[in-house]
């Protein structure tokens, strides 16, 4: 991005309250899990991505943004220039940010690494160890994150050097987020019942709530990937809501026709999904190609979650694969089919260029192996040295209890809790007094 060296004031607003939007997007994606777990877990899945919001954004500031878009070594990483935030400073960078602060452009940036790890939680929710967790994640920013990051937005970065379009993350946040769910939840196993007993969400209302701070969020997310107040921006909004609105209605309508009745869930679900699929596209699309985008993506979504989960038997807790990998994956294709240059970027097939869509699928490609690679060596490496998954007893109390000693809706009476609740927390993993194992 080319820069005159001067702030603009008005720039500098805008990308301020569009990184407090995606700031937000975190919170409201604990509230969405939150309300999809069971009841006894819904502690343990919100603390999931709060944790998230303090890790990432240290080790972020520490060398994630200086891995991420430090000087190009080899089109695969960033140099250590950055380090500790080193030379980030108040002045706009000719290679990043345009009319706003450098550091505006790393605080901007630093809100997707928030996201991104606390997306692959949904697939390991109810069953994964926090210490195991929070390993896996450092690992993971270090070795999927900070180098994709590089590859598709950096600076010689080799994605995009081949001309790969990502405008707020398709590969990057979505496609990498829900490959890694899915190979972490298929080395976990199922949840214990899995298929046998219900395991409906315990707060839908939370969920709704969720799923609107969620797509409010996305505001910030896409549009300030224009890095200005500017048409641009307007164009990314517009695609944003359009894609979103489409995907609500296509799952809606999908769910109704295939189960017989719609479901809140199912319209909440398939906005999030119209979402994910336009993140690639937002500022390369036309408004009416977001909407055959998000209608697409929405149906797309109900079937992989509702049909393709169910035949192949994985445990994807709340379908962050589903509905992230499968909308991210066909939200880069879409970009490739849909792109017009007349916005500012490349043309792609439907206006006569049929090789960026062979350049969008390389790049999903590459951002699947990457994942699925990374996941598997991070989740045996991490086994090492702690165990993965809770006991079986510990899952069959909760996490929240097992892994927290707390309850969301703990029972009362009088001021204090039932005796019964410190009882089960002391007593986990201990034998029961007839010699059975304790529950």
């Amino acid at each position: 991005m080319a820069s005159s060296g001067l702030i603009d004031s008005g720039d500098t607003s805008f990308i301020i309250i569009s990184t407090a939007l995606v700031f937000l997007m975190t919170p409201g994606l604990a509230l969405f899990y939150g309300g999809m777990v069971r009841k006894k877990n819904v502690l343990s899945t919100v603390m999931h991505s709060f944790i998230i919001m303090g890790v990432s954004s240290v080790l972020w500031i520490s060398v994630g943004f200086s891995l991420a878009f430090g000087t190009d070594y080899g089109g695969m990483i960033g140099s250590f220039q950055w380090l500790g935030l080193n030379g980030v400073g108040m002045e706009p960078n000719p290679d990043y940010s345009g009319t706003i602060p450098f550091l505006l452009f790393m605080a901007f940036q630093m809100m997707f690494t928030l996201i991104t790890p606390a997306i692959i939680s949904g697939s390991i929710a109810e069953r994964m160890r926090f210490p195991a967790f929070l390993g896996f994640i450092v690992l993971w920013l270090l070795m999927v994150y900070y180098p994709l990051a590089h590859w598709v937005w950096g600076v010689g970065g080799f994605l995009r050097e081949m001309g790969a379009l990502d405008f707020a993350g398709g590969t990057v946040v979505h496609i990498s987020s829900g490959v890694t769910g899915l190979v972490a939840a298929s080395i976990l196993g199922k949840r214990k019942g899995y298929g046998k007993e219900p395991m409906a969400p315990h707060q839908l209302p939370m969920t709704v709530l969720g799923a609107g701070l969620l797509w409010f969020g996305w505001f910030g997310f896409n549009a300030g990937s224009a890095l200005g107040a500017n048409g641009l921006a307007v164009m990314a909004l517009v695609t944003t809501n359009t894609s979103a609105a489409a995907g609500a209605l296509a799952w809606t309508a999908t769910e109704w026709i295939h189960r017989g009745k719609p479901t809140i869930l199912g319209a909440a679900s398939g906005a999030i999904a119209g979402l994910v699929a336009i993140t690639p596209g937002a500022g390369f699309v036309t408004p009416m190609s977001s909407l055959v985008i998000g209608l697409i993506g929405g149906a797309i979504c109900y079937f992989s979650v509702s049909v393709l989960k169910a035949k192949l038997g994985y445990d994807d807790s709340l379908d962050a694969f589903g509905c992230h990998g499968i909308g991210g994956i066909w939200g880069a294709l879409a970009t490739g089919i849909f792109a017009s240059a007349s916005l500012g970027g490349t043309d792609g097939l439907l206006y006569g260029n049929a090789a960026q869509v062979g350049i969008q699928a390389i790049g999903v490609v590459i951002t699947i192996v990457l994942a699925v690679v990374a996941t598997f060596v991070i989740m045996k490496l991490v086994s090492v040295f702690t165990p993965l998954r809770v006991t079986a007893e510990e899952e069959e109390l909760g996490l929240d209890i097992s892994q927290h000693g707390e309850q969301a809706y703990p029972d009362f009476i009088g001021s204090g809790y039932l005796p019964a609740f410190a009882t089960a927390v002391k007593t986990v993993g201990a034998p029961a007094a007839s010699g059975q194992p304790g529950k």
